[in-house]
């Protein structure tokens, strides 16, 4: 049978590539879609944005008719549901026909909305399984039903079937479809960071701000998994054969330290793998921080692996605002002694901050200001909070009060303030945010870099120059700029 699968993304490039790597390919269709290839089923992508305008509505009509689907599979996220939902009710107008089915966080944890829409299923949690046998019953043209993780309608009335455990043979799936991506990819090399292994799936942690601790408690079983170091080696060795001029492979695990014994065991089949090319791959992850911990075994293997990069969340600077309002229960002294050992093995490393936290003062993001300028991560990857629906901050922000000004869903790009904080306000944030490189690394980096940097931020902050960079040519431009002004290099 025939499924098209519809990704929606804010900042394409072109309508005809909107993307410039394989950085942005997204997992959970991409897994779905090798999974229903196993069974001979035939899959395409359809990559569509808001920016598209009414271009949107012909290019559904080209891919519908040429393809012929029988089946279209959405994924969207808080931000683009809407825009989703618009398209959904034009594909069922036209072709009511098509059966549609609607997955990812929106989804799952906001069901009783997404109801409400054009979508004759709805997947809830993982759909590898459940796409497989709705695929099958609609194949047989039987209407479907007692399917786990899925609600079906029919006339009206939800069919809400039960949810199957969370799948925990990870190296049983196929490796994900990376090849349905490849026409929307103006390919460019000189990017970091192109290709992403995904290791394993779920995170222990329960970060306010995050989906996570919703996610794990939608069904029973482990919701933290990982695959084996044999099938990511596997992996490895066919991305590498698929990209040779990539040198450096990105490898998604929310925290490699979860489970040290596993994570040295990758680490040292990665170190045989490196033996046997000529030139070494390197490779980047995510590190989390936990109290008291001792890197130094796991930064060692690391380091023999060729794992050079670091991502860790420090997210604030405070304490407080960590341990009482994100719920990351580490000290400043902690940070100390993992950026130590990182430092003792050769390895380099970059802050995930975060700002406009509901409750932090200024005096808390004098804090964070502080803590990057003294230990001058390589990168720093910075936003702006926002108000995820389903997550516990979002449900403290209602509780404040302050998600009384309308939120423009565009503000989920994070790099414009979205709460007016008591000690806080939005000016402020926004100030902070476009200047925050400049405070960090003044002394340490190129002043004149970074002014460009803070001249451009203020340029695409400018409502009316913002429209149209965002309408014309933004994505294009901001990656010149990057290039000629070097940021965080």
């Amino acid at each position: 049978m025939k499924i098209l699968f519809i990704y929606s993304i804010e900042s394409p490039l072109s309508v005809e590539k909107p993307l410039d790597t394989p950085l942005y390919t997204q997992f959970g269709i991409s897994y779905i879609s090798s999974f229903l290839k196993q069974f001979n089923h035939d899959t395409k992508l359809l990559i569509l944005s808001r920016s598209f305008g009414n271009k949107n509505y012909n290019i559904i009509r080209k891919k519908i008719e040429n393809f012929k689907p029988k089946m279209i599979g959405f994924y969207s996220v808080a931000s683009q549901y809407k825009f989703i939902s618009n398209i959904s009710k034009f594909i069922k107008s036209n072709y009511p026909e098509i059966f549609l089915i609607i997955g990812g966080p929106h989804a799952t944890l906001n069901p009783e909305e997404v109801t409400n829409d054009n979508f004759d299923a709805i997947c809830i949690g993982e759909g590898e399984r459940p796409m497989l046998e709705l695929t099958n019953m609609l194949e047989k043209n039987e209407f479907p039903s007692n399917i786990k993780n899925l609600w079906i309608k029919k006339d009206n009335i939800i069919e809400k079937n039960k949810m199957a455990p969370f799948y925990e043979k990870l190296d049983l799936l196929p490796f994900p479809d990376r090849t349905m991506w490849k026409e929307y990819i103006d390919y460019n090399p000189d990017l970091e960071n192109n290709v992403t292994i995904v290791l394993g799936k779920g995170c222990p942690y329960s970060c306010t701000y995050c989906c996570n601790h919703a996610l794990k408690k939608i069904t029973d079983g482990n919701y933290v998994r990982f695959r084996s170091p044999r099938k990511i080696i596997e992996e490895i060795q066919l991305v590498h054969e698929e990209y040779p001029l990539e040198n450096r492979i990105y490898l998604e695990v929310e925290s490699f330290n979860v489970n040290n014994e596993w994570a040295i065991e990758v680490c040292n089949e990665i170190e045989k793998y490196n033996g046997s090319l000529e030139t070494p791959l390197s490779f980047g992850l995510n590190i989390r921080i936990i109290a008291n911990a001792n890197f130094d075994i796991l930064f060692e293997a690391c380091r023999r692996a060729n794992i050079l990069d670091l991502n860790i969340g420090i997210e604030s600077g405070s304490e407080r605002v960590r341990k009482d309002i994100l719920k990351r229960n580490y000290s400043n002294f902690d940070v100390i002694n993992t950026i130590n050992s990182a430092k003792k093995y050769g390895l380099s490393y970059n802050f995930f901050i975060m700002i406009g936290i509901p409750g932090e003062t200024i005096e808390d993001f004098k804090e964070t200001i502080k803590i990057c300028r003294i230990y001058q991560p390589k990168k720093i990857f910075l936003s702006i909070f926002y108000p995820y629906p389903g997550t516990d901050l979002y449900k403290l922000c209602e509780k404040m009060n302050f998600l009384q000004d309308k939120i423009d869903i565009k503000m989920e790009e994070r790099k414009q303030a979205t709460l007016n904080l008591p000690d806080f306000n939005k000016i402020q944030i926004q100030r902070s945010y476009i200047w925050f490189n400049y405070n960090v690394y003044k002394g340490y980096k190129s002043r004149i870099n970074l002014i460009k940097e803070v001249i451009v931020k203020l340029l695409m902050f400018n409502s009316f120059i913002n429209l149209i960079l965002t309408k014309y040519f933004r994505s294009h431009l901001i990656i010149k700029l990057k290039k000629c002004f070097k940021w965080n290099k």
